[in-house]
Parts: C-alpha cells; sequence; structure tokens
C-alpha cells in the first residue's frame, strides 16, 4: 500500500511498481518506435517505464479532464451560460535537463490515444523569454530562465486566449539553435481539447498584493500540473552529459549561438558546463524551481539513470 510521507504531508507516496498496479488495466498504445521518436537528447525511456509510469498517469488526467467539464458543465446551467469549449490545461514543472520536454511528448502521445479526435499541443514557455537584445539592454541575460527574463504579460495572455476558448492561438517560436526566439515566427495551435504548458517557473505563485485585489499567474490556469523531480547531483550530471552530446552535434552548427563551444577538449566543456550549471540553472533551481515543487499535483522523482522511482500524487 502507498505511504504517506508524514503525518501531514498533502501527498501520497507510491513507488513504481505500486503506481505501475493503477490504471484500470489499461493497455499501451505506444509502440517501441513512437517511443524512439519521443525520447529526449540524452534520456533513455523503455517501453516498460512508458508503460508503468506514464501509461496510469494519463488515466488519471482522462479521469480528471472529464470530472473538471462536468463542473464547467454544471457551473455554466447554474450561471445561464451557453456552453463553450476550453481546453484543459496540464502544466509541467522542473529543472532544466530533468525531462520536462520527453515528460509532455510522451503524455501527448498517450493522452491523444484516448480518443481518435483529441486534439494535444503541447507549448514550452521558452517562446515567452524576452529577445536576448532585449534581455541585453535590462542587464538579464546572465539571469535568462529566471522568472525575471518572461515577458509574462504576453504568456497570461496566451493563456487566458486558450481559457477563453478561442479557436485559434499563437505562440512566439524559440530557437535553441539560435538560442532565441525567432523574429516574426509563431506557432499556431487550433482548436485544442488538451494544452500542456512546459516551463522551468510554470508553478511559480504570484506575489500577494499589498491592496488585495488578484494578480492572476501562469499556475492560477493550470487545472492539473507535474513537476519533475531528481536530486541536484544527478541533474547537474545530466546537464554536463547533454552539453557534451550538444557539443558534437548542434554546437557544430556554424548559426548556433553555443558554435564557440564546438572544438574544445572534453574538459574545457566539462568546465564550461559546469560553471553555467553552478553560476545559472542551478542558482535558478533552488531559489525559484525546487520552492514550487509543493504546490503540484503529481510529482515523478527520477534516479540517477533517469528511471522514475517514485510518484507522489495530491490528495484531494
Amino acid at each position: 500500500m502507498p505511504q504517506k510521507e508524514n503525518q501531514y504531508s498533502p501527498y501520497i507516496i507510491f513507488s513504481k511498481e505500486e503506481w505501475s498496479s493503477l490504471g484500470f488495466g489499461t493497455k499501451l498504445s505506444l509502440t517501441e518506435k513512437e517511443i524512439k521518436k519521443l525520447r529526449g537528447l540524452n534520456e533513455p525511456m523503455s517501453i516498460e517505464e512508458v508503460r508503468d509510469v506514464y501509461l496510469p498517469i494519463s488515466s488519471l488526467l482522462n479521469l480528471y479532464i472529464s470530472g473538471t467539464q462536468k463542473i464547467f458543465d454544471a457551473t455554466n446551467v447554474f450561471l445561464g451560460i451557453k456552453n463553450i469549449k476550453v481546453p484543459f490545461i496540464i502544466g509541467v514543472a522542473g529543472s532544466v535537463a530533468v525531462g520536462k520536454s520527453t515528460t509532455s511528448r510522451i503524455l501527448k502521445a498517450l493522452l491523444s490515444k484516448w480518443s481518435a479526435h483529441l486534439n494535444v499541443s503541447v507549448v514550452n514557455t521558452d517562446g515567452f523569454l524576452m529577445s536576448n537584445k532585449e534581455l541585453e539592454k535590462k542587464g538579464l541575460m546572465a539571469r535568462k530562465g529566471f522568472p525575471e527574463s518572461y515577458n509574462i504579460s504576453l504568456l497570461l495572455d496566451f493563456l487566458n486566449n486558450i481559457k477563453s476558448g478561442k479557436n485559434k492561438i499563437t505562440a512566439p517560436v524559440y530557437s535553441h539553435l539560435l538560442y532565441d526566439n525567432v523574429l516574426g515566427e509563431y506557432t499556431e495551435i487550433n482548436n485544442p481539447d488538451i494544452v500542456i504548458i512546459e516551463g522551468l517557473n510554470v508553478l511559480q505563485p504570484a506575489p500577494l498584493p499589498k491592496n488585495g485585489n488578484a494578480i492572476p499567474y501562469v499556475s492560477d490556469f493550470f487545472d492539473f500540473s507535474i513537476f519533475v523531480d531528481a536530486k541536484e547531483n544527478d541533474i547537474q550530471k545530466w546537464y554536463i552529459d547533454r552539453f557534451l552530446k550538444l557539443k558534437e552535434t548542434a554546437f557544430q552548427e556554424k548559426n548556433s549561438y553555443f558554435n564557440k563551444y564546438a572544438n574544445l577538449s572534453k574538459d574545457n566543456a566539462v568546465a564550461i558546463a559546469s560553471n553555467l550549471w553552478e553560476s545559472i540553472n542551478y542558482k535558478n533551481l533552488v531559489e525559484n524551481i525546487l520552492p514550487t515543487r509543493q504546490r503540484a499535483n503529481l510529482i515523478i522523482r527520477k534516479s540517477a539513470n533517469h528511471s522514475v522511482d517514485q510518484i507522489s500524487l495530491r490528495k484531494l
């Protein structure tokens, strides 16, 4: 049986084995070939892991989606409002290099299989970062990825448009190759049923207003939230390993922002990656990301080999 972390914990804690027994015996609809395409650059993902961890999560989300829609419909009946389609929004948070993108892609693939007509979109909040030019002007380039480096107004408008039931919504495009927004390029989301919002700080609460007026924030728009967790030393290793792989691949591109690192020796590359981790990513993790973990509905904890070893579900 799952155990509570302590007497006052808001979570029920499951081992992978306990978690895998949930989900009503739902059969996995993804193939090994499909899963391979969804893996991250430096993240192994076996078909067993998808079946034991992510398939039960998709089953749980399906229940939440159904229940949320019923509450929404009942409220509209009470208010005398004509029903409109409002997408279910899932937030996925966690450190850089922890596997948020892979988690989001796997969940999108699984949720899309629940219905042939279910439209699931994934949006990364990187597109809502201020441009490098604007960050440099404000002296925030070394704080890229920190809460203050985002165009929060633009992100809130985007989320509000989703929850307002608008059919066609655009999100700015971000290029990891250029390490910047792509000027004038947008991705269009058409009539979504589910939108997965993936980002470092998406669970951060808004500061409390002194006058008592409500200030909406990113996480206020979420119907369900997931935090992808791991030990700090493991994430650091994954970050450095990913940096080394990128040095041999994407950094080799002439137009890559990080092309200056392409011909470094392995020792120098490790030193630079370690410095980037300590000065930027680790600082952001402990100051802004990790404190939001307890706000998530579900916490996925990974072990050193990237496999999930514990799942924590917030009690209703």
